[in-house]
């Protein structure tokens, strides 16, 4: 006998819980905003509507169903298995947050801020649950597939973001590596580069940091939708020197092509969606690809 779906609700802490954890009380967190001109009502209104909206959705969901819960600080020692409808109840960014550790289970995302909140992977309000549920489950139900990026390292280390990667120094330093496009990099390949790090990013992404970097620099490549199978990386602050060039710092990628850097620094850091806890480490001479992934984030529509 097969089992039942488990509805996992991804959720994440509060700005006034946050606040309570930090302050002890009300009263004392009240206390502080005020003493700085601000008041607690906003960030205590918007908590009780996320809260209602989590209430709601776990309501929602068919009584035969299994149920889970899960914090994103805590989504990277979550065991999701292939049975899971996926509930992210919260904003747009945690929506990716939780892209990385899925393999193709469908994903609805709750929208608990409509008014502050753009809506692009939280499309959905929490009385519409048990419809959406049912959706997910169905034959034929209706999905997005949304194109995710990937960086595989030399090691097998293995990372995947739906809106962008970015490979950086730790902190606000310099990291120096050899880049280059097409397979993998022999130790004398590509143009050798000193920057503040190195941004690959899809068509979701391009409603966010992507975007960014493309405006600033008037970057003349065309911007990819979130289920193109392409990809568009930036150079972030290269530095000419007689050791290092910036004649590669944009370009696109399509499906079976790739990215390609070799480490020539202590240390770089390679994270997926702003999760720097979650990171990468690479070390001097290592070797990394980074191009579209097979796997895609299956985004009930």
């Amino acid at each position: 006998m097969s089992l039942a779906p488990r509805a996992v609700l991804v959720h994440r802490t509060t700005e006034y819980e946050e606040l309570l954890a930090r302050h002890g009380t009300h009263g004392q967190a009240a206390f502080f905003l005020s003493s700085r001109g601000r008041s607690l009502d906003e960030v205590a209104g918007r908590h009780a509507r996320h809260r209602r909206a989590l209430a709601e959705v776990a309501a929602a969901v068919p009584l035969r169903w299994r149920q889970a819960r899960v914090e994103r600080a805590d989504l990277d020692r979550f065991l999701f298995g292939p049975e899971d409808v996926v509930l992210v109840v919260g904003q747009d960014g945690l929506v990716a947050n939780a892209a990385k550790y899925l393999t193709g289970q469908p994903v609805i995302g709750i929208d608990t801020d409509p008014d502050r909140n753009p809506g692009v992977l939280v499309r959905h309000r929490a009385k519409d649950t048990a419809a959406l549920c049912r959706a997910a489950t169905g034959q034929g139900g209706g999905t997005e597939p949304l194109t995710m990026v990937e960086a595989v390292a030399d090691d097998t280390q293995r990372l995947l973001a739906l809106n962008e990667i970015c490979l950086a120094p730790p902190g606000h330093g310099t990291v120096r590596y050899r880049i280059d496009t097409g397979g993998p990099l022999s130790a004398s390949a590509g143009e050798p580069q000193a920057s503040s790090g190195v941004l690959v990013g899809t068509g979701t992404g391009a409603t966010g940091w992507l975007r960014s970097l493309w405006a600033e620099r008037g970057s003349p490549l065309p911007l990819p939708a979130p289920t193109d199978p392409r990809l568009l990386w930036f150079v972030r602050e290269a530095w000419p020197s007689p050791a290092t060039g910036t004649t590669r710092t944009a370009g696109g990628l399509g499906r079976g092509e790739g990215l390609a850097l070799t480490v020539e620094s202590d240390r770089m850091v390679v994270f997926g969606d702003g999760m720097e806890s979650d990171a990468l480490e690479l070390t001097w001479g290592q070797g990394i690809r980074i191009g579209v992934s097979e796997t895609s984030l299956r985004l009930v529509v």
